[in-house]
Order: structure tokens, then sequence, then C-alpha cells
């Protein structure tokens, strides 16, 4: 028992600490990569804009507004209806009508929900881009997305794709204010320090993405029985010898859940993927690269310590309820939060400038700490155990709760 324990304390600690420090070179190492590096004499390639959507009627004008005042010049735009039920596919034409002038609109109509990874297969077919920038059709993109992205692939022949930057948008509740502390301390903070130390990051966002085509085709392009299309495309390249690269100067402001049951089921869909992948690169551990290798050990204990945690808090309750003495180790306690507290104070210090945290907001950090380590423990739980019990899933999706 003292030797799980000893796990469930150490490693939050050691896992934090070289994502703080991979961080903070990671951030300084960014200040000296130029914002673009295109070849001298070479035209802009096409850029593909992919909008993918099941009933999405009430956010699509917002994100192809901001489409509209994207800065780099040659890009199209392709919107792909995905079995709406409601007024997606008369907004789009709408918005291709209304747009029309400015840069290239196609609409493409998919008659039955088949889910996000067709929706972009089928769409990807009709791109006649070089580079592919997939958006959910509930962000809002910054003007310059596309500049830095291209940055890398220019940069770099082998990346395949690269990861944008989301920062959370919908602040009025206190849910959402609580992601928001997540994705600066939390998420940002690993995929700057995954970045720096490995050169690889875990997953893409799906929010915003961007693409090299060649390497979709060369890697199968999107796994359409993938419960997280965005997970399994990232490994599908690894697998295939391509780099992922994280800009978190590629910014888009997103939507999320403000219902604690649709955070809990996001998590949980976030979590079973990520045990999909693990499961069919299991090979990976052995053959894959080095830093292959160090991204799937972590997801592995990482999932060890969901387990062990549950374990050792069990123990602890009984314990509790047998004897009735509440003793707790206040130095472990301090350091856990000490750790927490410094890590999240690295990513704001990194996304004040973008994220507009307000005094209000930070005011909720002690809350944060507490309720994400809840939250996504249950969440990793209950997808293991789904993905044991009930390991298919139909390929179709629904429209989450965006706090609108």
């Amino acid at each position: 028992m003292n030797t799980i324990s000893t796990f469930v304390i150490l490693y939050p600690v050691i896992v934090s600490i070289v994502w703080i420090v991979g961080s903070i070179f990671y951030s300084i190492q960014m200040r000296t990569v130029p914002l673009r590096n295109l070849h001298a004499g070479q035209p802009d390639d096409l850029v593909s804009v992919l909008i993918p959507g099941h009933n999405e009627q009430d956010t699509l004008a917002s994100v192809v507004e901001s489409v509209s005042h994207i800065t780099y010049s040659n890009i199209e735009l392709v919107l792909i209806n995905d079995g709406s039920q409601d007024d997606t596919l008369r907004v789009m034409h709408e918005l291709a009508n209304q747009y029309q002038s400015q840069f290239p609109v196609k609409v493409v109509n998919i008659e039955v929900n088949r889910g996000k990874a067709n929706a972009l297969n089928v769409g990807a077919q009709e791109a006649a881009g070089t580079f592919l920038l997939c958006l959910d059709a509930d962000c809002y993109v910054d003007a310059n997305v596309i500049q830095p992205m291209l940055a890398q692939f220019y940069n770099n022949a082998k990346v395949g794709a690269v990861a944008g930057k989301p920062i959370v948008r919908n602040r009025t509740s206190i849910l959402g204010r609580l992601e928001l502390l997540e994705y600066v301390g939390v998420i940002d903070i690993i995929k700057r320090g995954q970045a720096f130390v490995t050169g690889h990051i875990t997953t893409v966002s799906g929010v915003v993405v961007a693409y090299r085509k060649a390497a979709l085709e060369d890697a199968g392009w999107w796994n359409i029985d993938a419960i997280t299309e965005d997970i399994d495309i990232t490994w599908r390249l690894y697998h295939h010898g391509w780099q992922v690269i994280y800009c978190p100067r590629a910014v888009a402001w997103i939507l999320v859940p403000e219902r604690i049951r649709d955070l809990i089921n996001q998590r949980r869909r976030w979590a079973r993927g990520g045990f999909e992948v693990l499961f069919r690169n299991r090979e990976m551990l052995v053959t894959g690269r080095l830093s292959e290798q160090w991204l799937l050990l972590d997801m592995v204990l990482s999932d060890l310590w969901a387990i062990s945690c549950s374990f050792v808090t069990l123990f602890y309750l009984f314990t509790v309820a047998f004897t009735g003495d509440l003793i707790m180790d206040g130095v472990i306690l301090f350091l856990l939060l000490f750790i927490s507290l410094v890590q999240f104070l690295i990513g704001y210090a990194d996304s004040r400038k973008s994220d507009f945290i307000s005094w209000q907001d930070l005011l909720l950090l002690p809350l944060y700490v507490i309720f994400y380590w809840f939250i996504n423990l249950v969440s990793c739980l209950t997808s293991l155990g789904s993905f044991f019990l009930d390991p298919r899933h139909v390929g179709s999706w629904r429209s989450p709760d965006r706090g609108l």
C-alpha cells in the first residue's frame, strides 16, 4: 500500500516539474523562431479551410466571419454538413453566397450523420489546397492563424500537422472560467512541455489544426471508427514517420461546456480516445521513436495513476469510516497545491497577453485545483470501464452544450 501511495503522490509532482521546466525553455526557444520563413520567390500555397458541422446553425456565421478576416490571402473555404437536422445546410449556402466574392466557398452535403472523421474525409477530397486548416464550427479564429502554421511546414518538410492553441471565450459561468484556467495552466503547459522535451505532442486540438494534405493521404486520412479523430490522426501520422508540432501563436477562441454533465461526457470521450490510441499503437512502446515511446509511457502511467489514486482514496475513506481518524499529511497537500500553483503561474505568464484572464478568474484558482483533479479522475475511470465493456461505437456526433 505504501508503494502505491508513493506513486500516487510522486507521479503528478515529477511530471508537473518536467512540463513546467519544458514549458519555460520552450517559451524561450519560441522567441528566437521567426514568424514566417517562406522560400525565396515561392508563391503562397493554397490553404483549404475545412469546417465540418452537425446541427451548427447558431454558430456557423461567427466562425465564417472570423475566416473572412484571415490575413493570408490564398484560401478557399469548404463547409461540410454532416446530416444536420436543423437549418445548418441552408445557413451554409447563405454564407457561401455572402463570401463567394472574397474567396472560393464550397458546400458539401452528407445526407446521413456519420461523424466528424467521415465529414473531414469527404471535405478533404473536395479541397484543392496543399494544406488543410480544420476548424470546429463553434470557434472564432484569429486573423493571423495561418502564417505561423505555414512557417512550421516550410521549415521542416516532415511536419505533417501543426496544432493551434484554443482559448476559452465563454466565461459567464463558474464552470466556464474553471475551464479557462485549465486550458491555461494544464493543457497549454503540457503541450509546450511535450514540444520541448520530446519534440512531439500527444495530440493535436481538433478545434484548430493544420495538416499537410500529402501527410494525411500517406497516413490513410481520418479513421471513422475512432471516437476522437484528433488523437487518432496524430498517432497515425507518427506511425508513418511524420512530425506533429505545437504552435501556440495560432489561436482560436472556443466555446466549452457549461454543464458538469456535458463536461464529464467530453472528458470521458477524450480519455476513451486516449485508451483506443494507446491500444492501437501499443507496439510503438517498443518499436517507436524515443519521443513516441516517452509519450505512450506517460499515457500508461497516467492510467495507472488514476486506478491507483481511486484505490488509495477508497482505502482512506474506509479507514476514516472505521477508525474515525481524519488524518491527512499537510506537507503532501501543500506540495501538490504548490506545484499546481506554480504550473498555473507559468502558463499565465505565457498566456496573459492572449487569454485576457481577469482577477475574478484568478479567485477560482483554489477551486480549480481540486475540481479538475476530481473531474478528470472520474472521467478516466469511467472511460476505462467503457473501453473494455463496450469496445464498439457508432461514428456519429451531436451538438454539445457550449453555453449558448
